[in-house]
């Protein structure tokens, strides 16, 4: 069992950089580098004489197989391991239905060419369905690795003030995570100068450059709020160091953001910004799972670790 967390938290890290490499894809507008065919590239299995573009993309369909390859091993494994009813099986059979609704997604943005130059609304809806379900991917990873390394299995129901504490901060990190996607879009127009083609989306899409950060800060304040209260009514090591660490990095990561909007939002940037805003997010699906298995503690010693003496 130990074998196989490791392996999971492996998967999990893959499955980031495979994010981030389609990320580059986006960014560099090399997503029409294989063309509108799927999953052969330009009509051949392994395209020949290709150009940096189709290198670029081709690179990233094999990586994504092989996440597929590692998700469905990891499947395999675990329904040998653990015995039926296991949390564990239910979060590799999560993983493995977001992983093929990842590949679903990657596939229509291919076959309708809402890739490199395209400007359009389809676009930008799939841009907002393809970030959230790429989160729900990670959090199922995260669950699978967290569970098959001890951590408790929790429930939902009954949770109260808790629960919807937890919920609450998962969707507006899945918000600002989608806003963020829809605005590097825009970016990456802009860079590559197709906002011509489309005035009026274009312009949609910049404006979101806007209102992204502040949305941002505005979330920030709910995640600083609501997550050291959340620690301090449930306080393991777990939660109480991960709540500083997310809110750390959180503000770390609007400070980055506003370096990327002074610069203009290079590639690298992009890149970094977007590894941050996963590792957030895998941090608080740990975060809220430790919490919901947590016991609650006396208001008298919740209020005792809020006003010290």
């Amino acid at each position: 069992m130990a074998r196989f967390a490791k392996f999971c938290w492996l998967v999990l890290a893959y499955n980031v950089l495979v994010i981030l490499w389609g990320a580059f894809v986006r960014a560099t507008g090399s997503g029409a580098g294989c063309g509108s065919h799927w999953p052969l590239c330009n009509g051949e299995i392994i395209p020949r004489a290709p150009a940096i573009e189709t290198l670029i993309e081709f690179t990233h369909r094999l990586t994504s197989g092989l996440a597929g390859l590692l998700v469905l091993a990891m499947v395999v494994w675990a329904f040998q391991t653990y015995p039926r009813g296991h949390i564990v099986r239910r979060g590799v059979l999560g993983s493995l239905v977001f992983i093929i609704t990842e590949a679903l997604v990657g596939m229509l943005l291919v076959r309708y060419e809402w890739v490199a130059r395209d400007v359009s609304y389809g676009r930008a809806v799939m841009m907002a369905v393809h970030l959230a379900n790429t989160l729900l991917l990670l959090g199922a990873l995260t669950l699978t690795a967290y569970w098959a390394s001890g951590g408790a299995r929790f429930r939902l129901r009954g949770q109260g003030w808790t629960g919807i504490g937890v919920l609450g901060a998962l969707l507006l990190m899945m918000l600002v995570g989608i806003s963020g996607a829809v605005t590097a879009l825009g970016d990456t127009l802009l860079q590559l100068g197709a906002i011509q083609q489309s005035l009026v989306i274009g312009q949609t899409l910049l404006a979101l450059r806007i209102y992204h950060p502040w949305m941002a800060i505005l979330i920030s304040v709910y995640m600083i709020t609501v997550l050291t209260t959340l620690a301090l009514q449930r306080p393991t090591r777990l939660t109480l160091r991960l709540a500083v660490a997310f809110n750390l990095l959180y503000v770390g990561q609007l400070l980055l953001g506003a370096l990327n909007v002074w610069l203009k939002a290079p590639v690298w940037m992009q890149l970094v910004h977007l590894a941050i805003t996963d590792t957030l997010w895998v941090m608080l699906v740990i975060f809220g799972a430790g919490v919901l298995a947590a016991q609650p503690q006396p208001v008298a010693v919740v209020e005792a670790r809020r006003h010290p003496t």
